[in-house]
């Protein structure tokens, strides 16, 4: 595998459709068809970590990526994919049987990186991860959604077995620095952990595309999380964008490159090749420290609480 990990990964939660899927969470219905040249591009430009799980829109998003990846050499891509207990069966090898499915969706024998989706139950769920490991079925091992004592929990386990995490993947954005405030951040740089952000652009509320004249599609998980604050959120928008001026960068790229400045590998949606284009220059902007400080405390004075139903303040 290129050992070399692009500095943003890219996200197929909102490719494909059903229960936690494109459709429902996003108000998206998009297929192979629409997403093929968000692919290509993607591979083009070196982005080339793909971040999935089994639980979107029901093994719809790994369909699809999958789909694209058995075209390319295995070796130029970096897949990333997830265990998500709520879905497991009750079978002593729920999670094997899980990986299988995803195995065969993205027509591979390796995932490069396979998470714990989040932390139902550490204790149970976390020792099932060794045989993959060791099998070589997984070549590292990430938690999502977890505190910073289910995150050291996690890592005495596998140490038992000469294992550890590799990667934390938790909500953090301009709006929700909780994982910063609770100092898995700084537990991650100490340990050489990749700490993956997701929802870095608050699916979307941080792109400058969405205001109360203009807002999110009704009905769907998203619109019914920020329409009743695009309001707060004016203030920092017209920050990002007069931050933006210098680089010649949209809201989307600046809230990114903030992401990256604080040491964090964010996760982007794509949905359409010119968000590919986009990410890829945000890779390449660098932030003052003043900058920082600045987006920062817009962000805090913003007020607007974006924890979602599966989520817990760190």
């Amino acid at each position: 595998m290129n050992t070399t990990i692009p500095k943003i990964a890219l996200g197929a939660w909102s490719w494909g459709a059903g229960a936690a899927g494109g459709d429902q969470v996003f108000g998206n219905h998009l297929f192979e068809e629409e997403l093929k040249p968000v692919f290509e591009k993607a591979m083009e430009c070196g982005l080339n970590l793909w971040d999935t799980a089994a639980v979107y829109g029901e093994g719809t998003s790994e369909r699809i990526l999958g789909n694209f990846v058995k075209d390319v050499r295995r070796d130029s891509v970096i897949l990333s994919t997830k265990f998500t207990p709520q879905i497991a069966g009750s079978s002593p090898d729920a999670m094997q049987e899980m990986i299988d499915g995803s195995k065969e969706r993205l027509h591979t024998e390796v995932i490069d990186v396979y998470w714990i989706h989040n932390p139902m139950d550490v204790e149970k769920w976390t020792p099932d991860l060794i045989p993959l490991a060791k099998s070589g079925q997984i070549k590292t091992i990430g938690v999502s959604n977890h505190n910073l004592a289910e995150i050291k929990r996690t890592n005495e386990i596998l140490a038992a077995e000469d294992l550890k995490i590799s990667a934390v993947q938790n909500h953090y954005s301009l709006l929700h620095r909780s994982s910063e405030r609770a100092g898995i951040l700084d537990y991650c740089k100490e340990n050489g952990i990749t700490f993956y952000s997701y929802m870095v652009l608050e699916q979307g509320a941080l792109t400058g595309r969405y205001s109360e004249e203009n807002p999110f599609p009704e009905g769907t998980g998203r619109g019914e999380a920020y329409n009743p604050h695009l309001n707060e959120l004016t203030a920092l928008i017209d920050e990002l964008k007069i931050i933006g001026t210098r680089f010649d960068a949209s809201p989307a790229q600046v809230a990114t490159a903030w992401a990256i400045a604080k040491g964090t590998l964010p996760i982007i949606g794509v949905t359409k090749v010119n968000q590919v284009e986009e990410a890829a220059k945000a890779a390449q902007i660098k932030l003052t420290t003043d900058e920082i400080k600045r987006v920062e405390r817009l962000g805090d004075e913003a007020g607007v609480r974006t924890l979602r139903e599966w989520e817990k303040e760190m």
